[in-house]
Order: C-alpha cells, then structure tokens, then sequence
C-alpha cells in the first residue's frame, strides 16, 4: 500500500477520532473508578492527537 501524506494524514485522523469516542464509551460503562479516568485521560490525549493532525489536514488542503 502506498499513502501520500494527505492520505497517511486522514486515516489517522479517523484512527485518533474513534479512539476518542471508544475511550469516552468505555469510561463511562466500567465501574472501576480508576480505569475510568485511564480512559478519559486516553481520550483526552487521542483529542489532542486529533487535533493536530486536522490542523495538518487543513494544511494540506489550502
């Protein structure tokens, strides 16, 4: 498989996308009170990652 940079960029944007919404859903089903803030702590650093890589994506689309 060979990904442009514009390809590699949204794949993983989609990639950090779910894994916030994955991250947020299992916090909020687990009654484990410790691994719920785990998984809002990934989620919180999946959004980051998120974000940087729309900004990127933005980049490459101007």
């Amino acid at each position: 498989m060979n990904l442009g940079a514009k390809d590699m960029i949204t794949k993983k944007l989609l990639d950090a996308q779910e894994a916030v919404r994955d991250y947020e859903m299992f916090s909020k089903h687990t009654e484990d009170r410790e691994l719920s803030e785990l998984f809002k702590n990934f989620a919180e650093e999946s959004g980051v990652q998120a974000q940087q890589l729309q900004r990127m994506a933005d980049k490459y689309r101007s």
